[in-house]
């Protein structure tokens, strides 16, 4: 188990963290796709969002897990 991690005298919970890498490595991703027009060939553009912001999560608390041993 992690605990908080102390930011200029503030604790924030590492999933908060990974919520917000994953948030942005999706929005970034989904800008990429749309100028490559992928979301052309995509059949649900809100599910297929939401998947793609899940596993960047698991990435993200994953290598969270491995960096902090």
């Amino acid at each position: 188990m992690i605990g908080e991690i102390d930011i200029a005298g503030i604790f924030i919970s590492p999933l908060l963290l990974c919520l917000l890498s994953a948030f942005i490595g999706r929005v970034m991703i989904s800008t990429l796709f749309e100028k490559a027009n992928i979301y052309k060939v995509v059949w649900h553009r809100p599910l297929f969002d939401m998947s793609l912001f899940f596993i960047l999560l698991g990435i993200s608390l994953k290598t969270f897990y491995l960096i902090t041993g």
